[in-house]
């Protein structure tokens, strides 16, 4: 994977990454975080320094026995998820974790993307990329855990992530590889998002032959303390923590106005309304498709006057609202 050596945030090349829309290593942005130098210190000290800003609010966490190794994931049938989540203080969790150090197969404790502001008030002071400067509104996240794999999944923002404690090893794929990696079931998910079925620590090949296809195009890096990196729109990726205690910090951001919806609504309405068609219909909807959305924005309306484009026009916050009344109205009848 490209590696770029970054000395601290004000050097960070956030637009490059962006318009280059391929992963990469920062090493050493983030060296300075106080969290950073804690963790260095020792996992006590890491631990005793996120004490020191918590808000005393019960927070979701993921806990699954020894038994799962460290893999919140699904039951043999995919049915039913073989964690539960469960709520409790911050300082709880990371009593657990600190009880199960030097376990070989310890329970799992999973904190996972707990927004920063309300549960750890003052903590970025010390502890930030500096994207609001920048004009990019993403709120941080963090991430605490034993050690715990993050199946393969996608996510449709940008995102920009701090290995802040421990070591986390990444395994990233291009979209294209989606058929490769063999999704699971849409609902339910172990972290919100599909996940591929195929467990990365021992890959079944005759069940899942193409993931060899997938591995060929995989990039991978492990992350030390104080690096980060950068994980395009819709890459797959795979995440293992390494330690027996490890925290994350990320930015997830849009490029996208507010008012553009997420995707993911119309996958769903389009599994309900085209997936089933005849062949002959669906190749038909393709092509309606392409002329309409995945081809050049502007081609549908080019031809019409202005007056007349309507939603095929540029969609504006005013467009949004009548297309998003539109669809309620349809699905209400």
């Amino acid at each position: 994977m490209r590696t770029l050596d970054v000395p601290d945030a004000e050097t960070l090349p956030l637009d490059a990454l962006v318009s280059g829309g391929t992963p990469a290593v920062l090493k050493g942005v983030a060296r300075d975080w106080g969290l950073v130098q804690a963790g260095r210190d020792s996992v006590a000290a890491a631990m005793s320094y996120l004490r020191g800003f918590d808000a005393g609010r019960a927070v979701p966490y993921s806990h699954g026995a020894p038994a799962i190794n460290g893999r919140p994931f699904y039951n043999d049938d995919c049915t039913a998820l073989n964690f539960e989540v469960r709520r409790g203080g911050l300082g709880e969790v990371l009593d657990a974790i600190a009880q199960h150090l030097d376990d070989a197969q310890p329970p799992t404790y999973y904190v996972a993307s707990l927004p920063i502001a309300g549960a750890l008030p003052g903590f970025s002071a010390d502890n930030d990329l500096g994207l609001a400067e920048r004009g990019v509104q993403a709120p941080p996240s963090i991430w605490i855990g034993n050690r715990v794999v993050a199946s393969c999944h996608f996510d449709a923002p940008e995102n920009l992530a701090v290995c802040a404690v421990g070591r986390r090893r990444f395994t990233v794929f291009p979209p294209e590889q989606i058929d490769n990696l063999y999704p699971g079931p849409l609902e339910p998910t172990p972290g919100g998002q599909v996940v591929s079925l195929v467990d990365f620590a021992a890959p079944d090949l005759v069940r899942f032959p193409r993931f060899r296809d997938a591995l060929a195009t995989a990039q991978t890096a492990t992350l030390e303390p104080g690096d980060a990196i950068f994980i395009p729109s819709m890459w797959w990726h795979h995440v293992r923590s390494e330690a027996p205690f490890n925290v994350l910090v990320n930015y997830w951001w849009r490029r996208s106005p507010a008012f553009l919806s997420s995707p993911l609504p119309a996958l769903h309405h389009a599994l309900w309304t085209l997936r089933d068609l005849p062949e002959r219909e669906k190749r038909a909807w393709a092509h309606v498709f392409d002329y309409y959305v995945f081809g050049p924005a502007g081609r549908a309306g080019a031809h019409l006057p202005d007056a007349a484009r309507d939603v095929l026009g540029p969609i504006d916050d005013t467009r949004a609202r009548r297309i998003r009344a539109m669809l309620i109205g349809w699905l209400n009848r």
